[in-house]
């Protein structure tokens, strides 16, 4: 089924509510996370304090992590260089290409990998493409870039079919 492709493995509502011991426990090495309103705002340029806690608890875990955006070098290399995430910018979601290079980067295998983020058509969708495990976060504010408005109109349809189903149990926004 076609539609399989946009359901994630795991909903919540932010970073801060996924299990690292259980992502651990899994066989998680590796996070492969969005930025733009999955780690922080889409128009806040720098990390919040709590993110970089976020990146420490991974680090205590020994789970590599990468960033992967659709944003241009400028926007995600000035917030990764100064926590001294490695990064890929440009990543064309939901293309596997970028994942994959992620991946590659990390010296992981696929199943090793969780990729998290708050779009399914670029995010889960790329991710479930690529064979890895994805979480989906509730985005951190309604507003959106203009380019992803249109996005989420299809998002919210696809996410209510999979909700009237049971196969996707419902987060509310803390």
């Amino acid at each position: 089924m076609l539609l399989r492709s946009f359901l994630p493995n795991l909903y919540t509502t932010d970073i801060y509510q996924i299990d690292i011991k259980v992502l651990k426990e899994k066989g998680i090495k590796g996070i492969i996370t969005d930025l733009d309103n999955t780690l922080v705002a889409w128009d806040k340029p720098k990390a919040t304090k709590s993110v970089e806690d976020w990146f420490q608890q991974l680090e205590d875990y020994n789970i590599n992590v990468i960033i992967i955006s659709n944003n241009n070098e400028d926007r995600v290399k000035k917030f990764s260089q100064p926590l001294n995430i490695p990064y890929i910018h440009s990543a064309r979601k939901p293309l596997r290409k970028s994942f994959l290079r992620a991946a590659e980067r990390m010296n992981l295998r696929t199943n090793e990998i969780a990729v998290i983020g708050d779009q399914v058509l670029t995010d889960v969708l790329g991710g479930n493409r690529g064979g890895f495990y994805t979480i989906l976060v509730v985005p951190i504010v309604e507003t959106d870039a203009p380019i992803t408005k249109f996005n989420r109109f299809i998002e919210r349809r696809i996410l209510n079919y999979f909700r009237k189903r049971g196969k996707l149990e419902e987060v509310k926004n803390s």
